[in-house]
């Protein structure tokens, strides 16, 4: 009884197949799901959750795995051997199952309890297939925040020099290192940076900025300042722990922040 309207595109200069799917949903207990059978051998699969992911078994050995017949991910999941891979990213759908080689992902459902109109009307979503060489850190991250989060392009104004609005406000030297958050402080004083480790490295990172730094100090959640950080040349260079969320607090006066 329902209507489904799809269009398969391709991403120029990259590998991904985007789904845009609109359906409107007249079922009754009904689950919706799609499926990839993929050609890939892994006992393992992988699961974003905020701040970094999990792994789930492919496999139905146990009575615990029987149990997990479906694995809550967000941005993306991924099955990987060796040296090849596929991701399966997704805009706003989150519940997974990945058995053997089939990755499946819930679009809509139709349950008459405890909400009897659950699901009925119109969905617009988009899921996405992004094979890949070797693992998933090279691509899948930036890829799932580029369909959750894609870029806006906008033009400056006439009386606005545009060498002001080259280059990124803050960059990382490291891709395990993934910036979600900039804004300005909730005191008003510097730019406040939140960041995680996404590949369960250790190291040392490298912010650079377009703006022009003059100090940095590594906050809390409630960025209060706990540990003056070195910056040399405009760049800031902090260490980091496997999965660690890190909050950064950039004083920047002086420079064109509010442009």
């Amino acid at each position: 009884k329902s209507e489904v309207i799809q269009r398969i595109s391709l991403i120029h200069n990259s590998a991904r197949i985007d789904f845009d799917t609109t359906v409107l949903w007249r079922e009754r207990n009904i689950l919706l799901k799609v499926a990839f059978p993929v050609n890939v051998l892994s006992p393992m699969a992988t699961y974003e959750i905020q701040w970094g992911n999990i792994q789930r078994p492919t496999h139905r050995n146990t009575s615990w795995d029987w149990a997990r017949f479906e694995t809550c991910a967000q941005k993306w999941v991924d099955l990987s051997e060796g040296g090849y891979g596929v991701s399966l990213l997704n805009d706003c759908k989150y519940g997974h199952d990945i058995h053997n080689n089939i990755m499946r992902i819930s679009l809509l459902r139709s349950p008459v309890y405890p909400d009897p109109e659950a699901d009925l009307g119109e969905h617009q979503f988009i899921y996405s297939l992004l094979p890949h060489a070797d693992g998933w850190q090279a691509e899948t991250v930036p890829e799932a925040y580029g369909l959750n989060d894609p870029l806006l392009v906008f033009l400056p104004k006439e009386s606005q020099p545009l060498k002001h609005c080259m280059g990124s406000i803050v960059s990382m030297d490291e891709h395990n290192l993934v910036i979600e958050t900039v804004k300005q402080a909730e005191d008003g004083d510097g730019l406040i940076v939140r960041l995680y480790e996404s590949q369960r490295k250790r190291g040392i990172g490298t912010m650079r900025s377009s703006l022009q730094i003059h100090s940095a100090w590594r906050v809390n959640i409630l960025e209060e300042d706990r540990r003056k950080l070195e910056v040399a040349n405009g760049h800031v260079r902090f260490p980091y722990k496997p999965y660690e969320i890190i909050t950064l607090r950039l004083d920047v006066r002086g420079s064109r922040l509010k442009d």
